[in-house]
């Protein structure tokens, strides 16, 4: 029987070869996104499930009261380890580590590198695989670093590297050869060697030659920037290390830290997706929801062109019942064509997979897996969309279609079937709704993202590139960069350089308690901190409210300038009242006096407001990263070739390595900019399955009142007539559908751009222009349609049955 079934929906598939591949085309490109994006949702869920007992690991994250007292994901340095330590029955181990760059050399190679400072606990901890070493001493010995094969490769061409050297140059701009101990394998994405996008780790070594990079202490309760990890006993949860932590943090830390910070564990594959205020998580829901949308617009097509296809089926159903075929069997035979051309749309869907994977890689910036490498049991995947999609496309026309009356089937009449055009209506609708949701979406993110690059940075940043620069953290290291500055300067294609330790990136280093001198130091401001010459505010044009920045002279080293929430937070009326004031600086004796005060700028994302923030000089903080070079305007490619060469001449064993400003700031909104690559195709996706259910149904209606327009016609009905005749059934469901639309989007979208501090005002035209191209390409599509019927020879369509 089923062969039967199938050899009929075969037939009736290459007999109505149009209305088939519409169906194919819609089924098709829904499945396809709903795959991509469910192995994008499975590729970010296995994230740092595939570490060694990834139940039972955890990362201690810090909650402070104000969030510029620290960072949330380090933690005090010691607590772990004592953790382990004390609490040897709850904690089985731990790992902490401390992230710097620095100039990895092997012969004339020279190259700046992220290196983990860290416990030799790393390895064995979380059984990252190795191809060469031994896990558990690889990491115990002085000098010794680990490094991922890609590294090993970069440097020696090959992975078999044991016993071999690299020089890595400490701050103070010596160079010391630590030996290779061990290769690991190219490292799956997790939260322990790669914490961000922008720190991922490849060099390891040992906590022992900390004193050689001049870091701080991790046993000292004073050092709040470690990120700290603990592996757990088996059946031991966080609730059980509650008590433990803040009996440490009471017993070792001062009134303050004590009042202000409280220590979580979290289990680590959960960070990764609730970390940045649960933006992956956000990401996910929004792209799986996305998925099933558009993929219940192309099963909706389906429904929609195959009730509207019924007067082609209405007699060979009637004879069928006269026959005395039941009408289970006229299900099955209705259900069978569409689970056929399910499968063929699955079918070309996992086929396109390999091809299509590229390009969505691009728009999620992640790789997906390949289908090879999934479990055994996804091969029921497949079967599994067949029978879903394939049941939810084809079981309503099913039920409808059989349903028909016997004596109406017979004479071919479509009483019964009539009555559903307004659930077609209902359905297209729904398309219309989709489409419009997603593109209005896809037009507010946009406005969002190009309102991250405007002025409301508050610096300028075109032609500004920044560059990390070798360290010598020391007066005469300092007075040695301000001299190549100086150098750099005098290139004509420069406008002006900087020296600094931190740039507008979201990552400032140091984070001081700021209070007015005579005022109870309990009292003081957390400030982000900016350690930089006297260049800075030039370089990046950050405009000066109040008095003076720095002047490279003596008295910068006890001078502070402030931006003007800090002038706010500090208690002072304005910026002109707080120049010349003398501020402290907790646990440090000397006084600072306020020199000048700059107006507000972002130094991270938008996601958070502009903080308190205080500049010192680097002559007095000799701490530095990077030159930051404001570049002529013209032939940017030339200048940073000059600039190249200069570097390559005054730091030859160092690399220059550049990045515009642009990109820097495009790093800090990487999701964001996700999320619109998303939307723009889920819009192309969303808009062609409407449009081609649009354009199936017009084209059934057409076929249908074939000899009504060939009447019309004859008794003097313009080809504007016809038009208007099919425009006029869409023109209210689109503008219901719109309004609806706008609505939802109005709410989602308010939501969304709730989680920024600073954000776009939502206009009316963010709403209308997408309603009307939408609406605009529909019309054209149905008219071009309602044209060409139009034009066909009245006598031949009177012919027509």
């Amino acid at each position: 029987m089923f062969k039967k079934y199938l050899k009929i929906a075969w037939r009736n598939s290459v007999r109505n070869k149009k209305y088939s591949l519409i169906n194919i085309v819609g089924l098709w490109s829904g499945i396809l996104f709903v795959l991509l994006i469910g192995l994008y949702i499975r590729t970010e869920w296995q994230v740092n499930r595939t570490l060694r007992h990834s139940d039972q690991q955890y990362m201690l994250l810090s909650h402070w009261k104000d969030p510029n007292m620290g960072p949330g994901f380090t933690t005090l340095a010691p607590l772990a380890k004592q953790l382990q330590q004390q609490y040897s029955t709850l904690v089985r181990n731990y790992y902490r580590w401390d992230g710097l760059t620095s100039v990895v050399s092997r012969n004339n190679n020279h190259f700046r590198e992220s290196i983990a400072l860290g416990d030799s606990t790393l390895l064995a901890m979380y059984g990252f695989r190795l191809l060469h070493g031994d896990a558990q001493t690889a990491l115990k010995r002085p000098f010794s670093v680990a490094l991922t094969a890609e590294k090993a490769r970069k440097y020696f061409g090959r992975t078999d590297v044991l016993g071999q050297t690299v020089t890595i140059q400490n701050f103070a701009g010596d160079d010391q050869p630590f030996t290779i101990t061990a290769v690991l394998d190219d490292l799956p994405t997790n939260s322990v060697t790669q914490l961000s996008t922008a720190s991922a780790n490849s060099f390891f070594i040992p906590g022992s030659a900390a004193t050689y990079f001049n870091r701080g202490d991790f046993d000292s309760w004073q050092n709040t920037i470690i990120p700290s990890y603990l592996e757990l006993q088996p059946g031991v949860t966080a609730a059980a290390l509650a008590k433990p932590i803040q009996q440490l943090i009471n017993q070792h830390t001062s009134e303050i830290v004590r009042q202000n910070l409280w220590v979580e564990p979290v289990l680590l594959t959960d960070y990764y997706r609730q970390k940045d205020n649960q933006l992956v998580n956000r990401m996910l829901l929004t792209l799986g929801l996305t998925g099933l949308f558009i993929l219940l617009m192309a099963v909706v097509n389906f429904v929609n062109l195959t009730i509207g296809q019924s007067h082609t089926r209405i007699r060979e159903i009637g004879v069928r019942k006269v026959l005395g075929s039941p009408r289970n069997q006229l299900i099955g035979q209705l259900l069978t064509e569409s689970l056929l051309l399910t499968s063929l749309a699955t079918g070309l869907a996992f086929a396109t997979y390999p091809f299509a994977s590229p390009y969505f890689e691009e728009v999620v910036g992640k790789p997906l897996l390949p289908l090879s490498s999934l479990p055994i049991g996804f091969a029921v995947v497949p079967f599994l969309l067949v029978l879903i999609v394939g049941l939810l496309a084809g079981f309503y026309p099913a039920v409808v279609l059989s349903s028909l009356r016997m004596v109406d089937a017979v004479k071919g009449q479509l009483q019964s079937v009539a009555g559903k055009t307004s659930l077609r209506k209902v359905l297209i609708g729904f398309q219309f709704c989709v489409a419009a949701l997603v593109l209005i979406a896809a037009v507010l993110v946009t406005q969002q993202v190009q309102f991250f690059f405007g002025q409301k940075l508050g610096y300028d940043r075109t032609y500004v590139v920044s560059a990390p620069v070798p360290r010598d953290w020391s007066p005469a290291g300092v007075q040695r960069m301000e001299a190549l500055r100086r150098q750099f300067a005098r290139l004509p294609q420069v406008a002006s350089v900087s020296l600094s330790h931190e740039i507008p990136n979201g990552n400032l280093g140091t984070q001081p308690m700021l209070y007015r001198q005579g005022v109870d130091s309990s009292r003081a401001t957390p400030m982000q901190a900016l350690i930089t010459d006297d260049q800075y505010l030039n370089t990046y044009r950050i405009p000066l409210r109040s008095g003076q920045f720095f002047d490279g002279s003596i008295s910068d080293s006890l001078g502070v300038v402030i931006n003007e929430k800090a002038a706010r937070a500090l208690g002072y009326a304005n910026p002109q009242a707080a120049l010349g004031q003398p501020v402290r600086v907790t646990s440090d004796p000397r006084v600072f006096t306020i020199r000048g005060i700059t107006s507000d700028f972002q130094t991270g994302s938008m996601h958070q407001a502009i903080q308190p923030l205080a500049f010192f000089s680097v002559s007095n903080v000799a701490i530095y990263r990077y030159f930051s070079f404001r570049l002529q305007p013209g032939t940017v490619g030339k200048t940073l070739d000059a600039i190249q060469a200069r570097w390559a001449v005054l730091m030859p064993g160092s690399s220059f390595e550049y990045t515009f400003m642009d990109d820097t700031l495009r790093s800090l909104y990487e999701a964001e900019f996700q999320l619109q690559r998303a939307t723009y195709l889920a819009t192309a996706l969303a808009a062609l399955i409407a449009l081609l259910g649009i354009l199936g149904l017009v084209s059934i209606a057409v076929q249908r009142q074939t000899k009504a327009i060939g009447i019309r016609r004859v008794l003097g009905a313009s080809i504007g007539d016809i038009v208007g005749l099919f425009v006029r059934e869409f023109i209210p469901i689109m503008g219901i559908a719109g309004v609806v639309s706008a609505a939802l989007a109005y709410g989602l979208m308010q939501q969304w751009l709730d989680q920024y501090a600073y954000r776009i005002d939502v206009s009316l035209w963010a709403f209308v222009l997408p309603l009307l191209m939408l609406m605009a390409s529909a019309m054209i599509l149905t008219g071009s349609q309602a044209v060409r019927a139009a034009l066909v020879n009245p006598v031949k369509s009177l012919k027509s049955e």
